[in-house]
């Protein structure tokens, strides 16, 4: 589960029981801790809370909004190699550019290559339900710029509904992408596929 980056205040929420459990009715409390590691664009090294379902028993990791499942640098450092293939480059580039391996970066595209149109799509429903007479991002011919807009769509309407800013300072549109994803943007499983979706992850 995807919680603020503020620990002070998830302990605060956890104890209070105010964080509630998806899958029933039953609210998540504190049970013990993730292992520590070391995450590049977070400072210091980060040890994720674990919580329980006291009806259900089932636990959770508990990662802040900055990060996402097993990955090794933050939300925002893969934003930006995601923004970059947006406008044309390819994974050697985009790993000089940012200073990451080449390979790291590859790997990256890859998944996010296979699951555009869904990622969009979850986006799109995101600013729809989140906004008010949101108009649909037009498409712009590449799938990457598709993305990214929707992207954009779908911040500007959470953030119009519920503020700009946050308890750690103002809201990212990568922030945002790992709180709709909860954490799994670029896990194994998320989006859910539809049936029949395809299509071309090239930009002319």
């Amino acid at each position: 589960m995807t919680v603020e980056a503020d620990q002070v205040r998830v302990e605060s929420r956890l104890a209070a029981g105010q964080v509630g459990f998806p899958d029933c009715s039953g609210a998540l409390r504190p049970w013990g801790w993730g292992r520590a590691r070391v995450v590049r664009g977070v400072a210091g090294a980060l040890r994720p809370r674990r919580a329980r379902c006291p009806r259900c028993l089932i636990t959770h990791v508990l990662l802040p909004v900055m990060v996402l499942a097993r990955r090794a640098y933050a939300v925002e450092v893969i934003g930006a190699a995601l923004l970059a293939r947006g406008d044309g480059s390819g994974h050697r580039a985009i790993g000089r550019q940012l200073e990451l391996p080449a390979a790291t970066v590859r790997g990256w595209l890859r998944v996010m290559a296979d699951r555009l149109e869904a990622t969009r799509l979850h986006l799109v429903r995101v600013a729809r339900r989140a906004g008010v007479d949101r108009p649909v991002p037009k498409t712009l011919g590449c799938p990457w710029r598709d993305l990214l807009a929707a992207l954009g769509a779908a911040t500007a309407a959470v953030t119009g509904r519920f503020g700009g800013f946050g308890v750690l300072g103002p809201v990212t549109a990568w922030q945002l992408a790992a709180a709709c994803s909860g954490g799994r943007l670029l896990a194994p499983g998320w989006p859910p596929r539809r049936a029949g979706a395809a299509g071309n992850t090239s930009c002319p």
